[in-house]
């Protein structure tokens, strides 16, 4: 045999075939929710709103004039050229204060969502997948939290720790788990009944490969599209605590404290500088958010 006669395979026929199908199925999967999401122009343009308030809280130390906790002599003056949304009843500029204070919503919000997020992702998965006794067990602690009333149990606890940061983040995420573990519990009673996870435990892989690999892949929409949603009720959370003097202590600015200050009459009627732009700034991500989370729910709907 002459050795021009000798072929080696070349690395791609070597190639695992399954491996190949499985990565351009996930790529024509992904190409098909982007390009629903796509269609979704409400959606887009939140997502465009949601990805421009995170750059401005990055930036936020370069995009403010003044110090957000400077005192100046001008009280509660109106917008002027030197500061551009006026001042508070202490002297502070408010502008400073609102881009700072995006800083503190968004870290609420996205700090909430990811603690309660891998919590209630890692209950629902073990309870549904182990079931029995566990199942029970787990499932009744849920309906404990979830029974009760979120706000005031919120408030007595956040009393009780005194009011910080890391507190309402805490706070927060403690009574928001239950609703994501009962989700991800109700996706997984389904999927563990199809084939490929009986063909997995037949094959002997182990409980955290099939839940962690297999499962919890085909789980993620619902999961994504609640995160999503939760976002937006974590800022207004915050913001509802900080408003009713329970949420982030001040000097720290946020958009609940800066509303705080519009309490009075003559602040509502005559000074709408303290209270419009940390309002309008509050609207504006709620509703981005929300248009964020209704694209996902329908690009990820598997009736699409």
């Amino acid at each position: 045999m002459n050795a021009t006669e000798l072929s080696w395979p070349s690395p791609a026929n070597n190639a695992d075939p399954d491996a190949e199908v499985v990565q351009e199925s996930a790529e024509s999967y992904f190409k098909q929710v982007s390009a629903r999401f796509a269609r979704n122009k409400p959606a887009v343009i939140g997502l465009a709103i949601t990805l421009f308030l995170i750059l401005v809280a990055l930036l936020a130390p370069l995009l403010i004039p003044h110090s957000p906790y400077a005192v100046t002599a001008f009280f509660s003056a109106p917008p002027s050229g030197e500061h551009w949304l006026g001042t508070d009843q202490v002297g502070r500029d408010v502008w400073s204060r609102l881009i700072m204070a995006s800083r503190v919503s968004l870290l609420v919000g996205f700090s909430t969502v990811a603690i309660y997020v891998s919590l209630g992702t890692l209950i629902g998965l073990v309870s549904a997948y182990v079931g029995g006794w566990l199942d029970m067990i787990v499932m009744r602690i849920t309906d404990m939290f979830m029974a009760f009333p979120f706000l005031m149990v919120i408030l007595v606890v956040v009393s009780a720790l005194g009011a910080s940061l890391q507190t309402i983040i805490c706070v927060l995420a403690l009574f928001s788990w239950p609703t994501v573990a009962r989700l991800v519990r109700s996706s997984v009673l389904s999927l563990k009944q199809l084939d490929y996870v009986k063909a997995g435990r037949a094959l002997g892989l182990s409980a955290p490969r099939i839940v962690f690999r297999h499962l919890l892949p085909n789980a993620m929409g619902p999961i994504i599209v609640n995160a999503t949603f939760g976002i937006a009720n974590a800022i207004l959370s915050e913001a509802g605590l900080s408003f009713l003097g329970m949420g982030v202590p001040p000097p720290t600015a946020s958009w609940g404290n800066m509303l705080s200050d519009a309490q009075s009459l003559t602040v509502l009627t005559d000074q709408p500088w303290l209270w419009v732009p940390a309002g309008s700034m509050l609207l504006i991500t709620v509703l981005a958010i929300n248009f964020v989370g209704d694209g996902l729910r329908d690009a990820l709907d598997p009736k699409e």
